[in-house]
């Protein structure tokens, strides 16, 4: 029983001792200081001292691993690591942070600081060589030495970066630093001429590999800013191509192979979903619609989403609208409008023979419609009527608006296809639908502003022959610009040069 006691009075005190960090700042006054988490590239408030005569002191027991930064005035901080509890105990001085730096207690940080500290003293070495090299020109024997001199402080930097891996395999820092160094990349196959057989073989392996030196099974590391690095340039231009599918087939393999309910997992999928989601590119909304689909909105046999981090409130929301933007991604074949034109005569998209169509959402009230429709009509009348490419114009036109519909397609001379939802057409399917449907229309051109999530207007969809959509959200001399590439004709007249305000809108 004595030495039941002993143990626990041991692992109690053991824990407790485990859950201290202290610093001291020579020259530090008195004051408010922060202590700081990362989260990818984000610092994050996590918790707030004072400091007395310039110590500083936190507890640790509810603190994440990774990396950590003690913000103080002036915009002065330094990073350190937090892992296992471990006591932390740093000293340094105001005006010197890092070169001043000593780790009392810590395994983790000292191993850190003395790495920091060794590359700030070979950043300062290799900084005065390239001061040097750029004033020489390359003909210039010095040239060659100092660029040999540059080449011996990096490979020493790696040398030692290989030792810590080595040495201390097991700490986090040591995956870190394994983390920000670039896998090698071997020379291309070649042929029995020496032609390189694939000029995508390295891209390819550099894909494949690109994460060898990274545990992505170790959840600390999203919580250091070298991660995310890693993530932002994984999806970036420089390893896929910036199209949706090229993006998607690299992203869906990749984060399907992660596992789920870890915090790589969840940092990745809200990464590229958010990134999408924010994205003015053409064409990536299908990114972020396929990516909350496959990665919020699924459910596996227990009815969980994959997204675990998540509120079933937020996630309702979130997930509300995907089936209909599903419809309406490019490549997709969209939904049938079917509604009479200004004569009463039933018309539709699908049954047009055009080499290109334009679908065209707008409202005779708002104002960036009465700058945009008349552009449309002249850039139809001069330019695309006469090259089969066909405009397909769906107004607002319900209570009285109806009027104003008809007096601006007369006004403004709008000879290509006109259709609305009239008031009369409103009320009528509003009391039976079924005397329309099927007989004369469907349910998605009733209800066209939710079958093409039409939020605001004007808006501009554009179908090749098939009626796959191929554009949206184009601004006139976009268009222009595009039915012009695409139809292959050689030194257009532009009509419409790029408007900055259409742009911005």
């Amino acid at each position: 029983m004595r030495n039941l006691l002993l143990l626990l009075f041991i692992c109690t005190a053991t824990l407790g001792f485990g859950q201290k960090m202290r610093f001291k700042v020579a020259g530090l006054k008195d004051t408010t200081v922060f202590l700081t988490r990362y989260y990818g590239k984000g610092l994050y408030y996590a918790d707030t001292a004072i400091s007395k005569s310039g110590v500083i002191e936190f507890d640790t027991k509810n603190l994440k691993p990774g990396m950590f930064a003690l913000y103080m005035p002036g915009q002065k901080y330094f990073e350190f690591i937090v892992n296992n509890n471990e006591e932390i105990n740093i000293e340094t001085a105001d005006t010197n942070l890092i070169g001043q730096m000593k780790v009392k207690k810590s395994d983790e940080n000292k191993v850190f600081v003395s790495y920091v500290q060794f590359l700030q003293s070979q950043r300062v070495k290799a900084t005065a060589l390239k001061t040097k090299q750029e004033g020489l020109k390359k003909e210039d024997p010095q040239y060659d030495l100092l660029a040999k001199q540059l080449e011996v402080i990096s490979k020493g930097v790696s040398a030692y970066q290989d030792s810590i891996i080595k040495l201390h395999d097991q700490k986090l820092v040591s995956k870190i630093i394994k983390m920000s160094i670039d896998v090698k990349i071997p020379d291309a196959p070649k042929n029995e001429k020496g032609e390189v057989i694939d000029h995508m073989w390295q891209l390819n392996y550099y894909r494949k590999h690109f994460w060898d030196n990274i545990d992505l099974n170790d959840d600390r590391l999203v919580n250091t800013p070298v991660f995310h690095q890693k993530t932002e340039f994984f999806y970036g231009k420089t390893m896929i191509v910036p199209h949706p599918d090229s993006i998607l087939a690299i992203a869906f393999p990749f984060i399907d192979g992660l596992k789920k309910g870890s915090e790589v997992f969840k940092y990745h999928v809200d990464y590229l979903t958010n990134w999408a989601a924010k994205s003015t590119q053409m064409g990536i909304d299908k990114v972020y619609v396929l990516m909350v689909d496959r990665y919020y909105c699924a459910r596996d046999e227990s009815g969980k989403s994959p997204a675990f981090w998540m509120s079933e409130d937020k996630l309702t929301t979130a997930c509300e609208d995907i089936p209909v933007k599903k419809r309406i991604l490019q490549g997709m074949v969209p939904p049938n409008v079917i509604l009479p034109d200004t004569n009463n005569v039933w018309r539709d998209f699908m049954s047009l023979k055009s080499d290109y169509t334009i679908l065209y959402f707008w409202d005779p009230e708002c104002g960036h419609c009465k700058k945009v429709t008349p552009k449309l009509q002249k850039l139809y009348a001069e330019k695309l009527k006469a090259r089969n490419v066909e405009v397909f114009s769906v107004g607002k036109a319900t209570g009285d608006d109806y009027e104003k519909w008809k007096k601006f397609i007369k006004d403004n001379g709008l000879s290509f296809i006109n259709v609305a939802l009239t008031q009369k057409l409103y009320e009528a399917a509003l009391e039976d639908a079924r005397q329309f449907v099927p007989k004369y229309t469907n349910i998605e051109s009733l209800n066209y502003s939710t079958t093409y999530d039409l939020y605001a207007t004007p808006r501009i969809i554009v179908l090749d022959k098939d009626k796959k959509i191929i554009a949206k959200q184009l601004t006139i001399s976009q268009l222009e610009d595009m039915l012009d590439r695409l139809q292959e004709i050689k030194d257009p007249v532009k009509l419409f040069p790029p408007d900055p305000e259409e742009e911005a809108h």
